[in-house]
């Protein structure tokens, strides 16, 4: 019997990480640009999971189903490093003189600033949520993953998750920003599952916002 694409991973086959890698890349920049709100960002954060994920392929389990639970709770991990690193970068950033150097307004110049508006409140009402009720809204709504696939993502039980989303939730509404967040598709399962890359002619704020769109070819490996 062919080994399955998890048992691959574990055993470090570079070819099994190139169908990784083929097959989950769109899931995870999406999740890193949702986080992020940078398309830069994201397109890095992307090749630091794969790394971080080569490191890590013996703790794969040999038996079990799809690994983009286990790809997306990486995903977190390394955004969560990676907005660390960040602030501490622009802390020692902001200690330098100015020196007079002329603003980039193209993001402004590319994006209404209606658009702008919501996704700044958007992104100002997640961020006030507790850094544990973040994963559980990155991963269910925006990712698409069920409870007990974000549970074996983020190593907490299905029950904890299900508190964590419903918190989230509550919070999320009671400061204006609710909606987008509490969709639930037709199957009741937390989040949609279908696209994932921003480029699907949406405004930056509904992309940012919306819950995601997992690819049809995104099947179980």
């Amino acid at each position: 019997m062919e080994p399955s694409l998890r048992a691959r991973v574990r055993d470090g086959d570079p070819d099994a990480f190139g169908e990784l890698f083929d097959g989950y890349t769109r899931a995870v920049y999406s999740l890193a640009y949702r986080l992020t709100g940078n398309r830069t960002e994201a397109e890095e954060i992307v090749s630091l999971t794969f790394l971080e994920a080569w490191r890590l392929h013996d703790r794969v389990e040999p038996h079990g189903e799809s690994l983009r639970p286990w790809l997306l709770g990486i995903t977190v991990n390394v955004v969560r490093n990676f907005t660390r690193a960040a602030r501490r970068h622009q802390a020692a950033m902001a200690r330098v003189p100015d020196l007079g150097v002329v603003p980039d307004f193209a993001d402004e110049v590319v994006t209404r600033l209606d658009d702008a508006a919501r996704l700044d409140a958007v992104r100002a009402a997640f961020g006030r949520l507790r850094t544990d009720d973040q994963d559980v809204v990155a991963l269910c709504v925006w990712s698409g993953l069920d409870y007990e696939s974000a549970a074996a993502a983020l190593g907490i039980p299905v029950g904890t998750v299900r508190s964590r989303l419903s918190r989230a939730r509550r919070k999320l509404r009671e400061a204006g920003a609710g909606t987008p967040f509490c969709e639930h598709p037709a199957s009741g399962e937390p989040g949609a599952r279908s696209g994932q890359f921003p480029d699907d002619g949406r405004s930056r704020a509904d992309r940012w916002t919306q819950p995601a769109r997992r690819p049809a070819r995104g099947g179980t490996r």
